[in-house]
C-alpha cells in the first residue's frame, strides 16, 4: 500500500497522461486532452509522491515510450475520461431532484411519485389539489411547504442555509419542471407545424380504430383471425398509410428547457401543467395542474377553475377564452379514453365536457375557430 498517494491521483497525473505531456512538450503531438478536461499537463512525476510510486510510473512511462504495443492502447482515445461531476453539482441535482418529488407528493394521486412517509399531510395546511383534482399556483404550494420540515430541511442545505426565499425557490422549482397547456404557448411557428402533423396523425389512428370497432361489431362472434385482414382492408381503403410525423428539434420550442422535457417525440415528462395568463388578482405565481392526472382528471380541475373565474372572478372573455381553448385541447383525448356510458351523467364524460365547451362558447359568443386560433396560433 506504500505506493499509493495518500491523496490519490490528480487530472493530469495519470501515466499516459504524463507521457503525451512529454510529447507535447517535444511537439510530437498536438492533442486537447488537457484543454477539454480542465487539467494542467505535467512533465515530471509531482514531488509529494512515495517513491516506490513514482518508481511503478517511470517504470510504465518507460514501457509506453518503448514499445509500439503498449503505447497504442495508452492514448486517450482508450482512457477513462474522469470527469467526474463535482460533489456540490451531484448534491444540488439530487437535492432538486427530491425537493421536486416532494412536491409532486403534495398532488392527489401524487404519492405515486413521493409517499409522505413521514406523516405530513398538505391537505391539513387547506391545500385543496391534495384532496382532488384542482389548479393552483406556486405561491399556494409554497405556502403548503412552509409547514413541511423535511421539505424546508432539504432546501436549506440546497440553499446554503435559512433565510431563503420559499415562494422564490417553489416558482423556480416548479417553472424548471412545468410545460404550458397551449401548444401556442409552447412551440415557435416551426413548432407549431409539426404538432398539426402530429394531431393529423393521431386523428388517422383514430379513424383506424373506429374501423376496428365497426368491423368488430358487423361480424360477431368472428375469430380474430378472421377479422384481421377485414380490417386492414376496411382501414387501407378509408385511411391509407398512416405518415411518420417528423421529430421535433430545440429550436421548436419557445424554451430550452421545454425541448429538454420533452425532446424529439414531444413526450410529456414534466411534473406539472402551467397556464400563463390564467393569474388570478392578488395572485401573480404562475397557475399549475399536476401533470400526473390524467386528461378527464385535467378537464375537471380546469372546468372548475373556468366556472370560478366567470362566475365568482368576473374575468373577461378574452381570459376566460385562454382556458376554453385548454378544454379543447384535451378534447379529442376525452373522447379517445373517456367516452364510456357515465351512468351518473347519462353519456360519456367525453361528449359531457364537449357539451359544456359548446355551451360556454354560445354564452361568451366565441366560435370553435376562434378558441382553435388561440390554441395553435403564435401569441
Amino acid at each position: 500500500m506504500e505506493a499509493i498517494p495518500p491523496g490519490g491521483l490528480e487530472l493530469g497525473e495519470r501515466a499516459f497522461e504524463i507521457a503525451l505531456a512529454r510529447r507535447m512538450a517535444s511537439d510530437e503531438v498536438e492533442t486537447t486532452w488537457f484543454a477539454r478536461h480542465g487539467s494542467t499537463p505535467i512533465t515530471e512525476l509531482p514531488s509529494h509522491w512515495p517513491t516506490a510510486y513514482r518508481e511503478l510510473v517511470e517504470r510504465r512511462i518507460r514501457r509506453i515510450e518503448s514499445d509500439p504495443n503498449i503505447r497504442l492502447i495508452e492514448k486517450p482515445e482508450y482512457k477513462r475520461r474522469w470527469n467526474t461531476e463535482p460533489w456540490d453539482e451531484q448534491f444540488k441535482k439530487a437535492a432538486g431532484d427530491w425537493l421536486l418529488a416532494r412536491l409532486e407528493g403534495y398532488f392527489f394521486g401524487g404519492q405515486q411519485v413521493c409517499e409522505l412517509k413521514d406523516g405530513f399531510n398538505p391537505a391539513a395546511t387547506s391545500f385543496l389539489p391534495a384532496t382532488r383534482p384542482a389548479f393552483t399556483t406556486t405561491n399556494q404550494l409554497a405556502s403548503t411547504a412552509q409547514s413541511d420540515r423535511a421539505f424546508l430541511a432539504v432546501a436549506e442545505q440546497l440553499m446554503g442555509g435559512p433565510g431563503f426565499s420559499v415562494p422564490k425557490l417553489a416558482r423556480e422549482l416548479v417553472e424548471g419542471a412545468s410545460v404550458p397547456c397551449l401548444p401556442a404557448q409552447r412551440y415557435k411557428p416551426s413548432g407549431l407545424l409539426k404538432r398539426r402533423d402530429w394531431e393529423h396523425v393521431w386523428e388517422l389512428q383514430r379513424e383506424e380504430d373506429r374501423i376496428d370497432a365497426d368491423v368488430r361489431k358487423a361480424h360477431p362472434g368472428a375469430s380474430e383471425e378472421a377479422l384481421k385482414p377485414l380490417i386492414q382492408k376496411a382501414q387501407q381503403a378509408k385511411v391509407g398509410a398512416v405518415p411518420v410525423p417528423p421529430k421535433y428539434v430545440t429550436g421548436d420550442f419557445k424554451k430550452a428547457i421545454w425541448w429538454s422535457l420533452r425532446k424529439g417525440l414531444d413526450v410529456p415528462k414534466e411534473r406539472w401543467i402551467s397556464y400563463p395568463g390564467a393569474e388570478r388578482d392578488g395572485d401573480p405565481s404562475p397557475v399549475i395542474a399536476w401533470a400526473g392526472w390524467n386528461h378527464l382528471q385535467q378537464a375537471q380541475a380546469l372546468a372548475e377553475y373556468y366556472l370560478d373565474a366567470k362566475t365568482n372572478q368576473s374575468w373577461p372573455t378574452e381570459k376566460l377564452q385562454l382556458l376554453l381553448a385548454g378544454l379543447l385541447d384535451l378534447l379529442p383525448w376525452l373522447k379517445q379514453w373517456h367516452n364510456t356510458l357515465d351512468p351518473d351523467y347519462g353519456m360519456g364524460l367525453g361528449d359531457y365536457f364537449e357539451g359544456f365547451l359548446d355551451e360556454e362558447c354560445r354564452e361568451l359568443q366565441l366560435t370553435r375557430e376562434q378558441l382553435e386560433n388561440t390554441r395553435v396560433t403564435v401569441n
